[in-house]
């Protein structure tokens, strides 16, 4: 790692801890030059290709799932934490999966499973353009399928 102060392409650990549970590392690094201490960040990254609809392949981009998310979000009492928590579980679960690509329509089901436990208006918003309703009467089925889903005869019965 090259030095910030003095550019010395070299440089020793002096202390490593994982933060934000097991996902990055925060090392403590010292210049064998010039003795100054400085901090480094590695966040760990797994390539995973995201096969999209139309068969094109992308990078996974967990920002662009909490910005898809957020915009379902907009204007509802959520925090940035909670969207930011949804997300890392839904990457994790894709990784979890073992595969080296998965497909746009398994994240965006996980999306909208999370979405429908946490706000279901949110869930509305984002199954209304996931799901690319034609019409009103297709958003009217989806929003019956909500209300007399599974996770509400738990809470009723």
């Amino acid at each position: 790692m090259r030095c910030p102060f003095c550019g010395h392409n070299d440089s020793r650990v002096v202390d490593s801890r994982d933060i934000e549970a097991g996902e990055s590392i925060r090392r403590r690094r010292e210049c064998p030059s010039c003795g100054q201490r400085f901090r480094t960040y590695e966040r760990v990254t797994l390539s995973l290709q995201v096969v999209k609809r139309g068969g094109r392949r992308e990078e996974f981009d967990r920002q662009k799932l909490i910005t898809n998310m957020w915009k379902a979000c907009e204007k509802r009492d959520l925090s940035v934490e909670a969207i930011e928590a949804v997300a890392r579980d839904i990457e994790n679960r894709v990784h979890r999966l073992g595969a080296p690509e998965v497909r746009s329509t398994v994240i965006g089901e996980y999306a909208m499973e999370a979405l429908r436990e946490l706000d279901q208006i949110a869930y509305i918003r984002f199954a209304s353009v996931y799901k690319s309703f034609a019409d009103i009467e297709d958003m009217r089925v989806e929003m019956e399928r909500l209300t007399t889903g599974p996770s509400l005869e738990q809470h009723v019965g």
